[in-house]
């Protein structure tokens, strides 16, 4: 499926919900990046972020917003190849994943 040129259309109060959240990670990730350069922050501080703002469950659903979007302006063969590609993600946890650090096929 070439998805170069597809639109996909979403309830602007949806995507500015999703806009404000992944902004929030954004900026406060950046800065507990450079905390942690500094000294200022370690692993816990990353975590007590992590749990502290809700970022598995607002990240969660701005995913399930756009496959409910994708779900209903696509075919059934469109949204499976979609997945698929979803599928080969790295996922933290995995022994298959490749640390972003030490990746080097960008």
């Amino acid at each position: 499926m070439d998805m170069s040129a597809r639109e996909i259309r979403m309830p602007l109060s949806e995507v500015v919900a999703m806009l404000q959240d992944l902004n929030e990670f954004v900026v406060s990730l950046d800065r507990l990046g450079s905390r942690q350069a500094s000294g200022t922050a370690d692993e816990h501080t990353v975590g007590k972020f992590i749990a502290d703002w809700d970022v598995a469950r607002r990240s969660a659903r701005a995913r399930h917003v756009i496959s409910v979007a994708l779900d209903a302006q696509l075919s059934e063969e469109e949204n499976a190849e979609i997945d698929a590609l979803c599928e080969q993600g790295h996922f933290y946890g995995t022994d298959s994943a490749v640390s972003p650090s030490t990746d080097q096929s960008s």
